[in-house]
């Protein structure tokens, strides 16, 4: 299903998105069913009915995408370009330009995602206590060492590139943090056991200190307070897309299919955690 306003980097990604992330980009920018001043009443309460009957048509899903490009016009200012906002690209680097993330005009919209999720974790590690550090570089296999500044938080990098489900595991409670912040909850899985044990193995050192950090990025601007969290939590969808997409195109695939919808390819990209969950429980749980 082609969005009502197309968009390379996003439309496919919210056509094949599970039903409980659409959701909470339903509920950031409608602020949960309450309305935005720029948000048309008919579109608001399309996307409220989408979310409760718990079912969100395409045509829904394409209506979700016109307005994030919207809101996304609204913080670079261009939202006159025949009432179609900007492309999805342009809003991330305008949310990485609003929280100092430098970024390269050619940069994908996945790098650039991955990078403003790192530059959360560091203004909450920046927050830790020593002991809330140390058990973050255990996770990672590294050893804290109390006061070495800076270069503390590139060590943790590097421990967390190295771990292979690493940088995934960290958007992942970033988000999940960002969304008990704003929507007062934090992300479903649906069952997803492998998230779910991704998640409840570290998420208290980081939550904690992630729970102040969001008032450091401003988010006075009403455009600002939808499209800094949803980018965010486009970039969780994203990455979780690419653990199960199609290894000839990579478009992402939804989680009951069993070939890609796009080329026929067949879909054996499974969700495999480094923490000892097998491939036969990746499976069951996806």
């Amino acid at each position: 299903m082609a969005s009502l306003i197309a968009d390379i980097d996003l439309a496919d990604l919210i056509d094949n998105a599970e039903f409980e992330d659409i959701a909470a980009l339903i509920d950031y920018v409608t602020d949960q069913g309450k309305g935005r001043v720029s948000l048309a009443a008919d579109t608001l309460s399309t996307l409220v009915a989408s979310k409760e009957v718990g079912y969100v048509s395409p045509q829904s899903r394409a209506l979700l995408v016109e307005v994030l490009k919207r809101y996304g016009g609204h913080t670079v200012m261009n939202f006159f370009r025949g009432g179609e906002g900007v492309p999805y690209r342009e809003i991330v680097r305008d949310v990485a330009s609003h929280m100092d993330v430098k970024t390269n005009k050619d940069e994908s919209c996945e790098s650039m995602e991955a990078t403003i999720i790192m530059v959360v974790l560091k203004k909450a590690f920046e927050d830790m206590t020593e002991e809330q550090r140390d058990e973050m570089f255990k996770e990672f296999g590294g050893v804290y060492k109390p006061g070495a500044g800076p270069a503390a938080f590139a060590v943790l990098q590097g421990l967390i590139k190295a771990s292979g489900f690493g940088s995934f595991r960290v958007t992942l409670i970033v988000v999940n943090a960002l969304s008990k912040a704003i929507l007062g909850r934090g992300l479903t899985f649906a069952g997803n056991a492998a998230l779910m044990r991704a998640l409840g193995a570290f998420a208290g050192p980081i939550g904690w200190a992630l729970t102040a950090v969001w008032t450091v990025f401003d988010l006075g601007s009403p455009a600002y307070r939808v499209t800094v969290p949803c980018v965010l939590h486009i970039a969780y969808m994203r990455q979780k897309a690419a653990l199960r997409s199609c290894p000839n195109c990579a478009t992402p695939a939804s989680p009951s299919a069993n070939f890609c919808g796009k080329c026929g390819t067949p879909i054996t990209a499974l969700l495999l955690l480094e923490d000892g969950i097998s491939g036969t429980e990746a499976a069951d749980s996806i």
